[in-house]
């Protein structure tokens, strides 16, 4: 069974969700934002190509468009293959545990694997940014010392925000939190919480 939602982002980003229900014990979350459009590639391509040219004008030294073409084509594979993701995936099978997976634009994969043995709630938490509550989707981790304890935060989806789509927020560990709309948070932690008895 397969289902998608459109959602929007606090900055008007376009986020859809789906939701493909393998069996009662296996759900997986796929979040996608746009594709980078040829309008915006071209945009920034000839952006810096005319400054190259006028620089080129100025100091008539052809380095400089050649170092221009250069540093476009880098840029544009750099871009493509650690910040542009196209979509992520949330992949929870009820006895096993949750598998993350980030789709970056160029084809690179990046997963990591969280046991449910683990996992000791899944929670939307809530930060104020700015002038704003914003909202983002975090799975607790067990504290092996202490059985009630909570050990690390892991935000879901958090690697949307090299996308352009979220605001960014300082962990501990530096990383990026998706901010969601507060219905998409909604919509995924109450089906992890229907698949996964915590």
């Amino acid at each position: 069974m397969e289902d998608e939602q459109s959602f929007s982002d606090i900055c008007g980003g376009r986020l859809a969700l789906q939701r493909r229900c393998y069996s009662p014990s296996c759900l997986e979350f796929c979040l996608s934002c746009p594709r980078i459009t040829l309008r915006s590639l071209t945009a920034v391509t000839c952006t810096v190509w005319l400054v190259a040219y006028g620089l080129f004008t100025l100091c008539e030294n052809s380095m400089i468009l050649s170092a221009a073409i250069f540093i476009t084509l880098l840029g544009l594979l750099g871009y493509l293959h650690f910040v542009k993701i196209d979509h992520e995936t949330l992949l929870i099978i009820d006895s096993l545990g949750i598998q993350m997976t980030s789709s970056y634009a160029s084809g690179k994969e990046s997963t990591t694997f969280i046991e449910m043995g683990e996992v000791n709630d899944v929670v939307i938490n809530e930060a104020i940014y700015m002038q704003k509550v914003i909202y983002y989707l975090c799975i607790l981790l067990k504290d092996p010392v202490e059985p009630h304890g909570i050990s690390q935060v892991v935000p879901l989806f958090q690697d949307f925000g090299a996308s352009g789509f979220t605001r960014q927020q300082g962990t501990r560990r530096g990383r990026i939190l998706t901010v969601f709309h507060p219905g998409l948070a909604l919509a995924v932690s109450n089906s992890l919480s229907r698949c996964c008895r915590f």
